[in-house]
């Protein structure tokens, strides 16, 4: 079976090929580095990680590029309201970012354009547009016609008539449906010169330059959340095919993770951050929890599933070493047909974790038997399926994180777990002084606690 992938353009399934025998190209929208990184900022990286893998594995040569939006009207007011220039403010952020994907596994881009870098093909691609009569520029800004493109809406089936931009209203433009290409220079903020006066960037401008400055004017493969379906990804696909690029021949988007429902967002008050999870479980073991579900379903997360997934990749782990200890090394060796089948069925991952849990079980019994062959055939096998996904635990990657700082983390853990079940008892009993108590010895110790619907979430300071 050949890899098919499900497409937001035709909403179908596709068979995958490439624009160029031998190659795949992907562009995914990167993060816009106004604050800390949380799972849900994560896992589309992940995803389309996991992704960039399956195609390296299947013999192709992959060029990925993740951009940075570090300029943003929420990163100016954000660091305005710190007292620090915006693009230290950004800069810091993209480094917490990094630090996110690096410590969870994800392979490095190709390349990571800023916009910021990108300003020149920017003015190109808006000039382009007005000669071909698709924007026009209005007292300093400049914005794409919507009207003058038929084709609008084909992404994401907005009807022309009903679309609305979200955005503020201005003087300059001449429907309410465009939407800013550029944005005229506004007292106080950065800016960069162009033939229609100085300003910045558009959201919507930058991807589309920086995809095709790397990618050329038609790439297999653009990737993102679903929330970027309309209006950012419409608009991309809009201003480039009407510039006459061909652009993405394929779109993908990854589900949400959600907290209660809601889509996680600084916004909602409801984020899990990077750092505060990583005081919680190693990082191969949360790259399991979201890497595991289909990519385009959603992850309501809570406490409870993350066990789960710590104690599903435990026993992966576990067999590894177990037959590794007994055997000496066991390389990877091929993925099952199963596994690949699922794989190529748009990257189902649920289906093909089951078949990695199937072949462990097999192994167990066969190392209970001693059948030393079958167990290191099972073993083999688990590392070339498990490094397909980023997870194989005797990865360079995840061998640096020790066995005894595993067994360190784990000790803290049930010592912090042990106290906040003392604190919660002296809660019910509503002997508040001991809570405090215990509260204040948390705290001394370095670790603050917040208290969620799942249940009290934990951080060490400084880790």
């Amino acid at each position: 079976m050949s890899l098919h992938l499900y497409d937001t353009a035709t909403r179908s399934t596709r068979e995958f090929h490439p624009a160029r025998n031998g190659t795949a190209s992907i562009y995914v929208c990167g993060a816009t580095v106004q604050g800390i990184p949380h799972i849900g900022h994560v896992r589309g990286a992940l995803n389309y990680d996991v992704l960039r893998r399956w195609l390296a594995h299947g013999g192709l040569d992959v060029t990925m590029v993740r951009n940075v939006t570090d300029i943003d009207d929420k990163i100016l007011a954000k660091a305005a309201d710190a007292g620090r220039p915006w693009w230290e403010w950004a800069q810091t952020h993209e480094r917490a970012f990094e630090d996110a994907y690096e410590a969870l596994g994800c392979l490095p881009p190709s390349y990571m354009p800023r916009a910021t870098g990108h300003m020149t093909q920017m003015v190109e691609l808006m000039q382009r547009l007005i000669d071909k009569g698709h924007a026009y520029a209005a007292a300093g800004d400049v914005y794409f016609a919507v009207g003058t493109f038929p084709q609008y809406g084909a992404l994401s089936g907005q009807k022309l008539e009903e679309v609305q931009q979200g955005e503020s209203a201005a003087t300059g433009k001449r429907d309410s449906r465009d939407f800013t290409l550029w944005k005229s220079a506004k007292p106080g903020e950065p800016s960069w010169p162009t033939p229609w006066g100085p300003g910045r960037p558009g959201w919507h401008l930058e991807c589309s330059a920086m995809a095709t400055a790397y990618l050329g004017g038609e790439f297999d493969i653009h990737g993102g959340g679903i929330d970027l379906i309309f209006p950012h990804h419409e608009n991309e696909q809009a201003q480039s095919h009407a510039a006459g690029d061909g652009f993405a021949r394929y779109w993908l988007h990854n589900a949400w993770v959600t907290m209660a429902g809601e889509k996680m967002a600084k916004s909602l008050g409801n984020v899990v951050s990077i750092p505060a999870m990583l005081d919680q479980v190693r990082a191969p073991e949360l790259r399991y929890y979201l890497v595991t579900p289909h990519y385009r379903s959603m992850i309501d997360y809570s406490m409870d599933a993350l066990h789960e997934a710590v104690a599903a990749y435990g026993r992966i782990e576990t067999f590894v070493r177990n037959v590794t200890g007994r055997l000496g090394a066991v390389e990877p060796g091929a993925v099952p047909a199963e596994f690949a089948a699922a794989m190529d069925d748009d990257l189902g991952t649920p289906a093909a974790i089951a078949v990695v849990h199937k072949v462990v079980r097999e192994g167990n019994i066969a190392l209970s038997s001693n059948q030393d062959n079958e167990a290191s055939a099972s073993a083999s096998a688990v590392r070339a399926m498990m490094g397909v996904l980023g997870l194989d635990p005797l990865s360079d990657k995840w061998s640096e994180e020790s066995t005894t700082d595993a067994a360190h983390r784990n000790a803290l853990a049930s010592l912090v777990d042990a106290l906040l079940e003392e604190r919660q008892r002296a809660r019910k009993e509503r002997d508040f002084a001991a809570a405090d108590a215990v509260r204040d010895r948390l705290l001394t110790a370095g670790i603050t606690v917040e208290d969620t619907p799942d249940g009290p979430l934990w951080t060490l300071k400084d880790s």
